[in-house]
């Protein structure tokens, strides 16, 4: 209930998400003299249950207010939802900040894990056609311990999401040489730097802004302000590259002959760049997988962010992730240390309760 575009668009985006995945099944929350019409339209009343909750979290709202008084809500009750197991994903274009709070005190942090972090899906020159990048709005803060985590949360969502064997990892910093950056930078370097051969990753070392869409790393780490501002950054600059091109090839007779000759080209270039088509930031570090939506998201980008949902869903992301932390939250670690997240999750039966 909570995206700018209002509830049409994320039932709309259901559809188009059911269409290509017949297994998939929805819990909706919201008012159900509002949901109802809007899903009989779509005709996908059999695969939906409505689950009436009158108040929403509006885009202003404070999380602290949410925390308090939000019990009623659309959102709380998705959240409740995951908690409870009657749903494997929670996705919401709602309020982020909210969103995070609320995952926070319901869903709880993963016994190991300081910070939760928010991972984005990035295109990049890599065969898979994206990069990872987190924290991209999670806590604008990030010590080198929380940089630490977030690389080897980084690293088990690669792996585990994207069956990436031994993903590259990257801290983001203004430059590659190691003299370079602010102090709890160069810690992170060096500690993520001894955890990389323990956990069966590759550190290669610091990356600057031009190797966030490059096939040099997998997964990139950062503070959440930084990340944040970089996310906001290409999704204008996405669409402002859009939005000349048609300007380019409207501007002569010429040039609208040559648009529909180039229109192949420029339909997959479309398609490329378009950031919906990458919509979704998840939490990493909670008992529960939650999937972030753009707040202005179309159905296009609501449907993609609920194919990532699926797709962690199916892998048993949550519990893989978990298994991963609670291998690695002690400092120390020893050679009999398990490697890879199947066997983690194997010898931590009881992660699951944490």
């Amino acid at each position: 209930m909570g995206g700018d575009r209002g509830p049409a668009a994320i039932v709309a985006g259901m559809s188009k998400s059911a269409e290509k995945n017949s297994d998939i099944r929805f819990i909706v929350h919201g008012p159900q003299s509002e949901l109802a019409p809007l899903i009989a339209k779509r005709k996908i009343e059999r695969i939906c249950e409505i689950r009436d909750a009158n108040e929403i979290v509006s885009m202003d709202a404070k999380p602290s207010h949410v925390m308090r008084h939000g019990k009623k809500t659309s959102m709380w009750s998705a959240i409740e939802s995951v908690r409870s197991g009657d749903a494997d994903v929670c996705v919401s274009c709602g309020n982020t900040g909210a969103l995070m709070a609320v995952s926070m005190i319901r869903l709880r942090k993963v016994e190991g894990v300081n910070r939760p972090a928010i991972a984005c899906l990035w295109p990049s020159r890599n065969p898979s056609g994206f990069n990872i990048m987190l924290d991209v709005g999670a806590d604008i803060r990030a010590d080198q311990d929380d940089l630490l985590q977030y690389a080897l949360m980084g690293m088990s969502y690669a792996r585990n999401g994207f069956d990436l064997k031994r993903p590259r990892v990257g801290l983001l910093n203004v430059g590659t040489e190691e003299h370079k950056g602010r102090a709890e930078l160069k810690v992170a370097h060096d500690i993520i730097a001894q955890a990389a051969d323990v956990n069966d990753f590759e550190y290669v070392g610091f990356v600057e802004g031009g190797d966030i869409p490059s096939d040099r790393v997998d997964v990139i780490v950062t503070d959440g302000f930084t990340g944040n501002v970089a996310l906001k950054t290409a999704e204008g600059t996405a669409s402002l590259i859009s939005e000349l091109l048609r300007a380019a090839f409207k501007y002569t007779p010429l040039s609208r002959i040559a648009s529909l000759l180039a229109y192949p080209s420029l339909k997959r270039l479309s398609k490329r760049i378009d950031p919906r088509q990458v919509n979704g930031g998840v939490f990493l570090g909670l008992n529960g997988t939650v999937v972030k939506s753009h707040g202005s998201a179309d159905a296009t980008g609501v449907a993609a962010a609920i194919k990532l949902g699926f797709t962690l869903a199916q892998t048993g992301f949550a519990e893989k992730l978990a298994a991963r932390v609670a291998s690695i939250a002690t400092p120390v670690q020893g050679d009999d240390q398990p490697q890879d997240d199947t066997e983690a999750r194997d010898n931590n039966d009881n992660t699951d309760s944490k």
